[in-house]
């Protein structure tokens, strides 16, 4: 029942989102506050994880093919099939539920605390609009986030493959460049939406909803990062399923 009635407030708290909104000269100060908080600080972390994961994923392709038989450039085809399919979209956002999920369950909590939040009710500004909104707008700009994974892993896997000896350069390449789908990018992209919508609302929905002191700011930004990586695998599975299928 309380599962039930929590998913009820997640809905609720989603239409209350877009209800009575901020006026445009302060939501557009909150908004590129969290672009910059979000998306540029979360530049780093996943510039770094995905060259490295690209290099690891070539490598373990490269000692996996083993037979004279099999042509060296499906390096290249598996790394980049890894890496835009699964590895960039959905691994990339589970990182970002931990990182980013953490931060805005903690932001908003700490204003649940410190009864920030109920200031604002006072005032009759529409806290959820203030707190949830602009997070949600600068999370729409996560695909941009997601293009730089994919071409940083697809990197990294080059600098491996050719580095470690594993291929050359022109047969990575060649694998890189074989039966390419265009559609692959764009089922990549739809998840990635998807996945930012869950990172911005399931993250505040813990925050916004929290009771108790400062402890429990700790526990509720451990179980926002738990259910939004549930909630991003499971749509992870049927977003492959409905898209690729």
């Amino acid at each position: 029942m309380t599962y039930l009635h929590n998913i009820g407030a997640y809905f609720i708290m989603i239409k209350d989102m877009f209800r009575k909104p901020t006026k445009w000269s302060v939501m557009k100060t909150l908004i590129f506050k969290d672009i910059d908080d979000l998306i540029i600080g979360s530049l780093g972390i996943v510039a770094f994880i995905s060259f490295f994961v690209g290099g690891v994923v070539t490598i373990q392709t490269a000692l996996n093919i083993t037979s004279p038989l099999i042509p060296k450039y499906l390096v290249g085809f598996a790394t980049r099939q890894s890496v835009i399919l699964e590895f960039a979209p959905t691994f990339i956002s589970i990182i970002m539920a931990g990182k980013v999920g953490s931060f805005i369950t903690s932001s908003i909590g700490t204003m649940r605390v410190t009864e920030q939040i109920d200031a604002l009710e006072v005032m009759g500004i529409n806290a959820i609009n203030y707190l949830v909104f602009p997070k949600f707008i600068a999370l729409m700009l996560y695909p941009f986030v997601i293009s730089i994974a994919m071409f940083l892993g697809i990197i990294g896997g080059m600098a491996a493959c050719i580095y470690g000896g594993f291929s050359t350069l022109d047969d990575y390449i060649t694998g890189i460049q074989m039966d390419f789908i265009p559609f692959h990018v764009t089922y990549a992209f739809i998840k990635t939406f998807v996945f930012a919508f869950c990172l911005a609302t399931i993250p505040s929905f813990h925050g916004y909803f929290m009771k108790g002191g400062a402890l429990e700011v700790g526990k509720a930004s451990t179980t926002a990062f738990v259910w939004t990586s549930v909630v991003i695998i499971l749509l992870n599975y049927i977003l492959t399923q409905l898209l690729l299928s």
